[in-house]
């Protein structure tokens, strides 16, 4: 067994890290960016290394006499072996140039040790039988993903060497396929258009209207056409079960009436696109997730699973307000929709997709005389719009004004029935505008309409 060998350190390099610290106290800033107190095995090391940082963050000199003095006043200078230890770490290294390269070899260790940690903690969540399979998986999964996301850690690059990056990216990105850094079209080319070829990877875009408007219809559309284009796409449904979701699909391709599809009720002709268009959709990489009730680390790891075991480019939730804290009752409903957005921007960069929550709007635009959305409508909090890199409404006019009414007040302009618009009301890296489309009701699909789009430069 594991748990009888010792565990994995390397101690002339922990010594290393220290003693180039000594001769040179500069060197910690090579170092600070990725390497922790918690990394070193030997506590003697773990000691030395934050009484360095002690002093580096008071602004004082790092050299063997101010490192002995503050061990010293922590009582620890004679549990590592006193100056002459000190002394010690400093002749076993001829020069400070390589401490990133040691620093690497005990962050390495480092690793090593806490995945032996998630091993056992794995294994004894095997061995309890309390837990259902899903959240045993849950919790194993939250384990390693924890080992992971600790060596997350960024330092600054020179802008250099992030063009230098673009460069290479772009120069063979082909918007055609799915390259891996190309952005996800969604179908409609007006709408591409306005956001740069569709969604950009690492984006959370949220798609926010009141109920009934469609929001859960067009993320659905927008999935089928990129699953098209060979993107394989996550839905997590936690309104809808994957059976409804399969019959509007089912509808807008086989261009059959929904209603009469669920029912059965079809011509032979009708039956015959039905199961044309059933071959079409089996083929396509949609996955869906209908668990009515879960988190965002239950969601985060089936996302990441599904995009290790079958890949992944676009993940969908519908919809936001119905994601669970797992904490029961909750008083502060702003600060956890808060934490729900951060989650989700935090799983699109992760996971490098663009994420599409679906979000209900405030009954405000109902009280205003021209209904049309703004950002302060945004259900429950102001960090949805805050953590969004790109934020859209859909508005309908015909669901606020009857065609009598709309006559009246404006005789010249035709009735706007079944007209909706795309807002794009923010967009982090773009114009916003407006994307005309047409709903059709029969068959739950939105389609493009041959009208100039709105935009509005961004600054």
């Amino acid at each position: 067994m594991y748990t009888d060998r010792l565990l994995p350190h390397d101690s002339d390099s922990e010594e290393a890290v220290i003693g180039s610290m000594l001769i040179d106290g500069s060197a910690i800033t090579n170092v600070s960016s990725f390497l922790k107190s918690s990394d070193f095995y030997l506590a003697r090391s773990r000691w030395c290394f934050e009484a360095c940082f002690t002093l580096f963050d008071r602004g004082e000199a790092i050299n063997q006499i101010t490192i002995a003095h503050e061990l010293s006043l922590q009582d620890r200078l004679e549990e590592i072996g006193g100056t002459a230890y000190l002394a010690h770490l400093v002749r076993v290294v001829p020069t400070s140039v390589h401490i990133e390269h040691y620093a690497r070899i005990v962050q390495r260790a480092s690793v090593m040790r806490q995945l032996i940690s998630a091993a056992g903690d794995i294994a004894s969540i095997g061995y309890d039988g309390t837990s259902d399979t899903e959240t045993a998986l849950s919790k194993a999964e939250e384990l390693l993903f924890g080992v992971r996301s600790g060596r997350g850690t960024r330092d600054f690059v020179h802008l250099r060497d992030i063009l230098d990056v673009h460069m290479e990216e772009t120069a063979t990105l082909d918007l055609s396929a799915n390259q891996p850094l190309a952005p996800i079209p969604t179908g409609y080319a007006d709408l591409d258009k306005l956001l740069g070829n569709g969604f950009q990877r690492s984006d959370l875009i949220v798609l926010a209207a009141r109920p009934s408007l469609g929001k859960s219809t067009l993320a659905f559309n927008i999935a089928r056409h990129a699953a098209g284009g060979g993107a394989r796409v996550g839905i997590f449904s936690l309104e809808m079960s994957a059976e409804q979701i399969a019959i509007r699909l089912l509808s807008g391709e086989s261009n059959v009436d929904s209603h009469r599809l669920r029912l059965g009720m079809v011509s032979e002709a009708e039956h015959r696109r039905e199961l044309d268009s059933i071959g079409l959709l089996s083929e396509l990489p949609i996955y869906i997730d209908d668990t009515p009730i879960q988190g965002v680390v239950e969601m985060r790891g089936k996302a990441r699973r599904l995009q290790i075991e079958r890949g992944l480019d676009l993940l969908i939730v519908d919809y936001l307000q119905l994601m669970s804290s797992g904490g029961g009752r909750v008083d502060n409903r702003v600060q956890e929709m808060g934490e729900f957005s951060r989650s989700l921007k935090g799983m699109a960069r992760d996971m490098n997709v663009p994420v599409l929550a679906c979000s209900q709007l405030s009954r405000a635009p109902e009280l205003r005389p021209s209904h049309r959305p703004i950002l302060s409508d945004l259900r429950e909090s102001g960090s949805i719009e805050q953590d969004a890199d790109v934020v859209s409404f859909i508005f309908r006019e015909d669901m606020y004004t009857n065609r009598e009414e709309w006559e009246r007040k404006t005789p010249n302009e035709p009735y706007p029935e079944n007209i909706a618009e795309v807002i794009i009301a923010k967009h982090r890296n773009g114009p916003t505008g407006q994307v005309p489309l047409f709903f059709r009701s029969d068959v739950v699909r939105f389609e493009s309409l041959e009208q100039p789009v709105r935009t509005k430069e961004f600054a």
